[in-house]
């Protein structure tokens, strides 16, 4: 629940008044509100705005899912489905990208530079079995990489999930990974 919401935004809010309080409780020549101003409300306010620094937003849905398919999500979806689909729609920080680490493993990002970026994600009913499609910006690794990738892939995500890779652009593909219900 915590990571739904900014904890940079959050860090900046609450120092910010702190900070503020404590500037006015000086001024009013209150020492007990001016101490609570400096020494809370400055460090959390420095705090938030690391974090705000650091922070990685959560990728937006590029399509809703119908009622249909949450009901297919809590029937089918394995464990590392519903880990990527948690990991990409919460606030995080510390990371370079979602799937970062991941896509490093399967050799899909060599360097920062070169790493694909999740622009978007969608979860739709494939031939009745719950999928969970992620959308990337792949400029410098090309489909055929990807294609190369996908026995990788599939022992990487997990059993009970197909993996496939289609091209939607010059630069745009999408990793769609399906739960094998059995």
């Amino acid at each position: 629940m915590l990571r739904q919401f900014s904890l940079g935004t959050l860090g900046i809010t609450v120092g910010g008044i702190l900070t503020i309080m404590g500037f006015v409780a000086y001024a009013a020549d209150y020492a007990t509100l001016n101490l609570v101003g400096f020494f809370y409300g400055i460090p959390l306010l420095l705090g938030g705005f690391a974090l705000k620094a650091n922070e990685l937003k959560p990728v937006p849905f590029t399509e809703p899912p119908t009622p249909s398919v949450l009901a297919l999500r809590e029937q089918q979806a394995t464990n590392t489905q519903k880990e990527i689909r948690r990991d990409i729609t919460q606030y995080s920080y510390g990371q370079d990208a979602h799937l970062d680490k991941a896509l490093s493993f399967l050799g899909l990002s060599p360097t920062d530079e070169e790493r694909p970026l999740i622009t978007g994600f969608r979860e739709t009913e494939i031939n009745g079995a719950y999928a969970l499609i992620l959308e990337f910006d792949s400029p410098m690794i090309p489909i055929d990489i990807w294609e190369q990738k996908l026995d990788k892939m599939t022992k990487f995500f997990g059993p009970g999930v197909e993996v496939k890779v289609t091209q939607t652009a010059e630069d745009e593909l999408e990793l769609t990974l399906i739960s094998t219900p059995k």
